[in-house]
């Protein structure tokens, strides 16, 4: 991925007109294939100056891709009596200085930290050794399973890194589920009582946090349905998985 900034100089008695024309230019932007997103922003201490930034693929699908493509020519038609107030526009690269700040808490802290996971797992694997389906591929688990499971989910929720510190990190977890075959019966019975568990020890109910939980445990049980496969053969390091909030931030009551 590449990024592109174009910084813009605009009269204020014409911004209300420039942000309609990149309203109308974001359409074919956004049907672009080449296009991974982007956002027009307007300085607050100096309101003439807007910096629009767009993901793109690549800076070859941007400059020969997109603009040789079919979206490009109802993009530029909306834009092209403001390509004058451009001041710069190039592409950068991100590199590996980015995060989140701390103004949104993590799913870790939303869901209750260590307290919460391990008696989601309790009260899970429980249930599990009285499930027909499932007893068969846990009858002969160690005792402390569940715990190691719930620190897991920690580290995945960005909680303690104890996982990776006294476990060895993902290529431990993903050795658990080598020649397991796995069928898919199992993977949902596997969701549908760990989202019971859930509503039973009381985890957060609001939309945006099970939506994102759902999305690891979906994601995480159909990698484990596959690694656990006769034929199968994952890749055996790989750096742990994090999971954050996707699209919708954490619910707060009266906001």
């Amino acid at each position: 991925m590449i990024v592109e900034y174009i910084r813009y100089r605009i009269d204020p008695a014409r911004a209300e007109e420039f942000e309609a024309a990149y309203a109308r230019a974001a359409v074919p932007l956004a049907a672009a294939p080449q296009c991974v997103d982007y956002e027009l922003a307007r300085c607050v201490d100096e309101p003439e100056c807007y910096v629009l930034r767009i993901g793109w693929t690549s800076a070859d699908d941007h400059m020969q891709g997109f603009r040789s493509g079919e979206h490009f020519p109802a993009f530029f038609a909306a834009i092209k009596p403001y390509v004058q107030q451009i001041e710069e526009m190039r592409h950068y690269e991100r590199t590996p200085v980015r995060g989140a700040g701390s103004s949104v808490p993590t799913m870790y802290d939303w869901a209750g930290g260590d307290e919460a996971l391990q008696r989601l797992t309790e009260v899970f694997y429980t249930a599990v050794l009285k499930d027909d389906l499932l007893r068969p591929l846990f009858e002969h688990m160690a005792p402390d399973h569940p715990k190691w499971v719930a620190i897991w989910l920690a580290e995945v929720f960005r909680g303690p890194e104890r996982y990776s510190e006294e476990r060895g990190g993902y290529h431990h977890m993903v050795r658990q589920h080598l020649g397991k075959s796995i069928t898919e019966a199992q993977r949902r019975r596997w969701v549908s009582l760990l989202m019971d568990a859930a509503d039973e020890v009381g985890l957060p109910a609001d939309p945006e946090f099970r939506a994102a939980f759902a999305s690891y445990i979906e994601w995480g049980t159909r990698i484990a349905l596959s690694n656990s496969q006769p034929d199968a053969t994952p890749p055996l390091e790989a750096p742990m998985p994090h999971w954050g909030w996707g699209v919708a931030p954490p619910y707060t009551p009266g906001k």
